[in-house]
């Protein structure tokens, strides 16, 4: 699998994925252990699928995949107007444990930027568990986001830390 060629395409996840999303987390057990202090679960592809924030609107959710022919390779999940209008949140963005390194995050995140971009948001927000951060943060920092200084608790389960919010333009 690793070093595959393409073709890439990037596109909308539906009930359909839940099986290709749920195999691509799984490929990252040390990501879940970080955030919740377990290995993935059998419904966190569904979960990241559906899940939204309380109060906001469904229709807002858009999860979608980078595809490398028919294996999905990174996943993000992107709420459009939160917690602003202008606005777009990456809840996450996360690519298969065996393809790290090759670009695929970057790719992802260009669609990203155009989605929010074709829905008027002006800014990009994302929130970094203290957990994941050694990992996470250099990611981020590449792609030209910066911490806001809001930092808030975070809990999941028996793990406890805290989640800094990061921004940058579109």
């Amino acid at each position: 699998m690793p070093g595959g060629a393409g073709p890439f395409v990037v596109r909308a996840l539906g009930a359909d994925d839940v099986d290709a999303l749920q195999a691509l987390l799984e490929t990252v057990p040390d990501y879940a252990e970080r955030i919740t202090g377990y290995p993935p679960g059998p419904s966190d592809g569904l979960s990241a699928l559906v899940s939204v924030p309380d109060g906001f609107d469904p229709a807002g959710k858009h999860g979608i995949g980078l595809w490398d022919g028919d294996a999905l390779v990174a996943f993000a999940d992107v709420l459009l107007g939160y917690p602003a209008p202008t606005t777009a949140y990456i809840g996450l963005l996360i690519t298969r444990g065996d393809r790290h390194g090759e670009g695929l995050g970057r790719r992802l995140h260009e669609a990203v930027v155009s989605l929010a971009t074709d829905a008027g948001a002006g800014r990009l927000r994302l929130g970094i568990v203290a957990t994941n951060a050694a990992g996470a943060e250099p990611f981020w920092r590449a792609l030209g986001y910066a911490p806001t200084g809001e930092r808030k608790p975070y809990r999941y389960d028996r793990l406890e830390s805290t989640v800094a919010l990061w921004e940058r333009a579109v």
